[in-house]
């Protein structure tokens, strides 16, 4: 469950500025209360990629969907789950906000500038 837990916690935080633009070429950084992370980078040509404190890595496909943002076919196959949405959040460079991951825990993020 541990590592389910947390392949699952990169997920959470899936967030974009009101025009999504301010979120390319920028990190949105999650913060667990463990101490762990977790960094999530989204691209203008629809990938994804996440990078967590203990050095896993996933990439993904994103799109916006209606008021949500989704990843599909998420990568690689530790995620016990392909693909996952979340709502889509208005956060500018520097922006901190709380969200939940698909487990229930609080996560605390924020879009910091740069990759």
């Amino acid at each position: 469950i541990g590592a389910l837990a947390l392949a699952a916690a990169v997920m959470a935080p899936i967030t974009a500025s009101a025009e999504i633009d301010e979120t390319f070429g920028n990190t949105v950084l999650s913060r667990y209360p463990d101490g762990g992370w977790v960094k999530h980078w989204f691209n203008q040509d629809g990938s994804y990629s996440a990078e967590f404190s203990d050095g896993r890595r996933l990439a993904a496909r994103w799109r916006v969907e209606g008021e949500r943002i989704c990843l599909n076919g998420i990568r690689p196959s530790f995620m016990l789950i392909s693909r996952f949405c979340s709502p889509l959040i208005e956060a500018s460079l520097g922006q901190s906000w709380v969200s939940r991951d698909p487990l229930g825990r609080r996560v605390t993020n924020v879009l910091q500038p740069g990759r």
